[in-house]
């Protein structure tokens, strides 16, 4: 039989994922956890335990995945360089001229190993394709984004600390 802290965090684990039931069965007992079809953000759960006859059987755990939300489209910030297109003056530089370093994965942003170490680059700064530009954590893995190509950076897309997008542009690079 489980304990009541055993309990608790059962159902505290269960509020931080998409699961929608629960089961624990052990020779002894099963433990049932489900949530509510319309939950509010206050954790309505409902859990009961049910003594039954003793079964030869190892603990079994059964995680069914909740039904699937329609996804909520919030839109993604984007630096006004990018977003607004003005026509360019005569002798100035396209955007679309310029390699631009995206992220691999969807995750948080980081321009510097720390938060007291000074950025990876910086506009102007001339890298090579084995240079890291930043880091880009997912998971809780700290993931080293590397220039893939040679030239200098002309503008960085993001601010420390913003949420990414698999494929959304971090810098614009001007190859040399």
């Amino acid at each position: 039989m489980l304990t009541i802290y055993e309990l608790r965090e059962l159902v505290k684990l269960l509020e931080q994922t998409d699961i929608e039931s629960l089961e624990v069965t052990d020779e002894e007992s099963r433990l049932l956890i489900k949530r509510r079809a319309n939950e509010m953000a206050t954790a309505d759960k409902t859990a009961y335990v049910q003594k039954k006859e003793p079964v030869k059987k190892a603990a079994t755990v059964v995680a069914l995945p909740q039904p699937e939300k329609a996804p909520v489209q919030q839109p993604k910030p984007q630096p006004a360089a990018v977003a607004e297109k003005p026509a360019p003056a005569p002798g100035a530089e396209q955007t679309e001229s310029l390699h631009k370093i995206t992220s691999p994965m969807v995750g948080t942003f980081y321009a510097a190993p720390a938060e007291d170490a000074p950025p990876y680059v910086s506009v102007g700064d001339r890298v090579e394709p084995s240079s890291i530009v930043c880091i880009v954590e997912a998971m809780k893995l700290f993931n080293e984004i590397e220039a893939e190509v040679k030239g200098e950076i002309v503008q960085v897309l993001v601010e420390n600390g913003q949420l990414v997008e698999h494929g959304q542009p971090l810098f614009l690079v001007k190859l040399t």
